[in-house]
């Protein structure tokens, strides 16, 4: 086998010195190191004190020749290098012989066997013993995993302590996805129970003028008008929050799709300024600055969500308030604005207006109607649109809803 090609300055003095191959120029021959040099170009043996060659001899191991003969019983270990020298390459074959040391080597062996079974032994207890805890570890987590239920899932959370590296990770990661779990599931409880609470009062009072027929309405055509003004009345607005309750159920699932297409929002705000006036005849409703500007959206989604904004400023308004609407085009992108002279909100309010079933308690107090879901469904809206919405608010002073939908690069 040859080795690295290098320049050997001691090994050029010595075949510069020593022109006969046999003379001796290996000082470490009676330690048991045995050269044979030989020029690769011309071929030529230069110099060999190799007594027993093992050359064309099948090796034991890598480098390693052994034979237990009885004429050739011996431990030899060998290699190759070649070396530049002058523009010449010299091949150099080394031989160590471990022969007269080979017996003190085999009685070495049994205690180097020992010792690689004693630490063999040391690693399979102390990996024994890390499998041991890293099992209980996941005995631990898988117990606590299958403890968990909707009722405890507040509390029951995987222990990180004690565990190291992806482990730890892992529990982190799980205790994490249990924690938005039961966010979620809080919040669907949350929804549920508001929702049932919100159907509770148009149904009782359905039930209540229903039972005042039944008992007096069929005589008393007072009491029947009376009665069936007021289901009417609350079936509508029980139908109302069923349709809300439904397109948030359908955004939730991921199963709500908006029609969309090209239009101008002008017209559209100025037909809900136009039904506004129309019905709304207590409030003083302005609309100095109306711009074509042409958007890409459903048309009757986007309707619906302006129509929650100047719902709630004739709501939140009292008589000869004014209210203020606008359609701007501000470098293509359409900015509506529904402004007025109202209650107002607080900083809380503004912090949570967009929340489902969400209603200040001031507004609770004066009685005003509503069930809290109309905002969240015109964010939902607006966002679909790739839109923004900004609040301005003063308690007892009025409210600003700013709504931008982009301009869309066709």
């Amino acid at each position: 086998m040859k080795g690295l090609t290098a320049s050997h300055p001691q090994l050029e003095d010595t075949l510069d010195s020593y022109g006969d191959k046999n003379h001796t120029i290996n000082p470490y021959k009676d330690q048991g190191l045995n050269l044979r040099i030989t020029n690769l170009q011309t071929k030529e043996l230069l110099y060999n004190d190799i007594d027993f060659d093992i050359t064309d001899k099948k090796s034991f191991f890598h480098h390693i020749f052994y034979d237990k003969g009885k004429s050739t019983n011996g431990l030899i270990f060998y290699t190759t290098r070649t070396y530049e020298i002058n523009e010449n390459n010299y091949n150099v074959y080394f031989q160590f012989n471990l022969t007269e040391n080979s017996m003190d080597l085999m009685h070495l062996l049994p205690g180097m066997i020992l010792i690689y079974l004693f630490i063999v032994y040391l690693i399979l207890h102390s990996g024994k013993k890390g499998n041991a805890k890293l099992f209980s570890i996941m005995k631990t987590m898988s117990a606590t995993a299958n403890r968990l239920t909707v009722n405890n899932l507040h509390s029951e959370r995987l222990n990180v302590a004690g565990t190291k590296s992806e482990l730890k990770d892992l529990a982190i990661t799980i205790n994490g996805m249990l924690d938005r779990i039961e966010t979620s599931y809080e919040s669907q409880k949350q929804f549920v129970s508001d929702a049932s609470h919100e159907l509770r009062t148009p149904i009782s009072v359905i039930q209540g003028y229903a039972n005042l027929l039944n008992r007096w309405g069929k005589k008393d055509e007072t009491v029947m008008e009376e009665a069936i003004e007021a289901i009417q009345i609350e079936s509508k607005e029980m139908q109302d929050l069923v349709e809300k309750l439904l397109f948030l159920s359908r955004h939730d699932k991921k199963t709500l799709k908006l029609k969309k297409a090209k239009f101008n929002m002008c017209e559209i705000v100025e037909d809900m300024v136009k039904e506004t006036k129309l019905v709304i005849t207590n409030r003083i409703i302005r609309s100095s600055k109306l711009e074509d500007v042409i958007v890409y959206g459903d048309k009757q989604a986007l309707k619906q969500a302006i129509r929650v904004f100047i719902d709630n400023a004739v709501k939140y308004t009292k008589d000869n308030d004014v209210i203020q609407i606008s359609c701007e085009n501000q470098d293509g992108d359409c900015v509506i604005t529904v402004s007025d002279t109202g209650i107002g909100m607080t900083r809380k309010d503004i912090d949570n207006i967009f929340e489902r079933f969400y209603r200040s308690d001031h507004v609770r107090n004066e009685k005003i109607s509503g069930n809290g879901l109309g905002l969240s469904i015109a964010k939902l809206i607006i966002l679909k649109h790739t839109g923004r919405i900004k609040v301005r608010s003063q308690y007892t002073k009025g409210s600003t809803f700013i709504i931008t939908i982009p301009k869309r690069i066709y």
